[in-house]
């Protein structure tokens, strides 16, 4: 006999569950708008960061490398999200895929694990986004007064107002509907990388071959101590990461691979897709491919305008053009910052609601979030509940230390992924699937393999304060979610109660 907590959802039954009338979405996205989504949240301030920061620290000019590791290591996860996405057409990404694969408590445990790291991650890109907004305000001498422009103001209150209201701007937008909310994304997408592909052509004339002169430096040792700031695979294993020569190519992969979060999200919105099997696996693997070529000529770019060593950390390729004598390009990249993160911001916002959405549906979160707006059909009782949570969080809390749960819950959703990728195989061979993992089961264990050596490298204290969430979930699961559960009260979607979707579904 099965436990019940780990009784599955059939494929059928989630599917039938996303036609019922008043939870059902609207399906208004294609390709193009899915390889948008995938690019606007993938491009952030890791491009415009996270260069400079582990070519300095960690690899040098062969910082290009480790964006190819890190690369590789999100094509894995990816091949195992196309196959999924494609053959479970549901929002709720990898709470759906383990739901039907995994069980119950596992699903649970994923959707709660992703509802953290969305939030977290929507409010961390908002305060980004204000401190950009804030830099060029400066620079045109408008100041913010102290106690709105930050959380620390002169007598000790503050409020970010700038990201408050970012997240409400962003939430009303997606309330409104998908569809407006790809146009959105396809202008400020477009000019993003507009940026960046000026940043590349432009700087490309800037560069000094002897600036590549050593491409990988000589390794350096690296003791981190025994502290809770040290990697877990220090303090479990006594391996301390190196900082350049080989090592230090794979140290870095590890940092810059967080400047590809968010690829995943793609798979959330595959519901609300208008052909999910074959436009979910072109959107989320074109967006890692398209995103991954501009982060690897960035990185050339960058270390060869100036030396590694001399490189900023804060913004090194503002400061990457000045130091060549061109200062009109730090202000261009700036703006291109602040408007490239509201789509970060916005898709982040996104994902996190259909999660909440699809458990809601389910009934392990209240059946009250699962209904969709009668004229929009989207999700906006959750959109909005979460965007004034969200808004509140970027304004009051001090979130720096808390921004490593995002990428420790990224690592951990593609493990679960690549996992029920393999199980799936099993126990539904006869699934029709659209799009197929290759080389499975080699391939998926590859992939968790890759992702577990990645969360290794990560502070035992993220560890710690990922464990702390965890445990808070399995309370709320025993407490609420296993007695509202739909499978444990034996409610399904019966085909007859499943009005067919009229044109304005479509």
């Amino acid at each position: 006999m099965t436990s019940p907590l780990f009784r599955t959802k059939k494929v059928e039954q989630s599917i039938l569950d996303t036609e019922e009338p008043e939870h059902a979405l609207k399906k208004t996205l294609s390709a193009l708008d899915l390889t948008v989504f995938g690019v606007g949240v993938i491009i952030g301030t890791g491009i415009f960061v996270l260069t400079g920061t582990v070519a300095k620290n960690n690899a040098g000019p062969a910082v290009a490398l480790s964006f190819m590791v890190a690369g590789v290591v999100c094509a894995l996860a990816a091949l195992c999200y196309a196959e999924f996405a494609s053959t479970v057409p549901v929002a709720g990404s990898a709470y759906t895929f383990s739901y039907a694969s995994l069980g119950e408590l596992p699903a649970w445990i994923i959707g709660w694990d992703l509802v953290l790291e969305f939030a977290l991650g929507t409010a961390v890109v908002a305060v980004g986004w204000s401190g950009y907004i804030q830099s060029l305000m400066g620079n045109a001498g408008w100041e913010m007064p102290a106690a709105l422009g930050s959380r620390q103001g002169a007598d000790g209150f503050g409020f970010d107002i700038l990201a408050a209201v970012l997240v409400l701007v962003l939430t009303a937008i997606l309330v409104l509907g998908m569809k407006l909310s790809a146009r959105v994304t396809s202008v400020v997408v477009a000019i993003k990388v507009t940026v960046v592909l000026v940043v590349i052509i432009a700087g490309a004339f800037f560069i000094t071959a002897d600036n590549y002169d050593p491409f990988v430096p000589e390794a350096q040792p690296v003791d981190a101590g025994r502290s809770l700031d040290a990697p877990l695979i220090q303090l479990l294993f006594g391996w301390a990461p190196s900082n350049f020569g080989v090592m230090g190519i794979f140290t870095a992969a590890s940092v810059v691979f967080f400047a590809f979060i968010g690829f995943d999200i793609v798979a959330t919105a595959a519901e609300e897709t208008k052909n999910p099997q074959r436009d979910m696996p072109r959107g989320i693997l074109g967006s890692l491919f398209i995103c991954t070529a501009l982060y690897v000529l960035v990185s050339i770019v960058v270390t060869g305008m100036q030396h590694y060593s001399e490189l900023s950390v804060d913004a090194p390729l503002a400061d990457a053009f000045k130091a060549t004598g061109h200062p009109w390009f730090a202000g261009f990249i700036s703006f291109g910052a602040a408007v490239g993160l509201t789509t970060v911001c916005m898709i982040l916002l996104l994902g996190q609601t259909r999660v909440f959405f699809a458990m809601s549906r389910d009934g392990l979160l209240p059946r009250f979030f699962s209904r969709v707006h009668p004229r929009f059909k989207t999700p906006h009782r959750p959109t909005i509940l979460l965007g004034v949570v969200i808004a509140v969080l970027a304004g009051f809390t001090p979130l720096e230390e808390l921004a490593a749960l995002v990428n420790i819950g990224t690592l951990f959703a593609f493990v679960v992924v690549a996992i029920s990728v393999i199980i799936l195989r099993r126990t539904r061979p006869d699934l029709h699937r659209s799009f197929r993992t290759p080389w499975v089961p080699f391939l998926p264990i590859l992939s968790v393999a890759a992702s577990l050596w990645l969360m290794l490298n990560l502070p035992a204290e993220t560890w710690v304060r990922f464990a702390i969430w965890m445990a808070v979930g399995f309370v709320v699961y025993f407490l609420y979610s296993r007695g509202h559960s739909r499978l444990a009260r034996g409610e399904e979607t019966r085909p007859e109660d499943v009005m067919k979707p009229g044109p304005d579904s479509r």
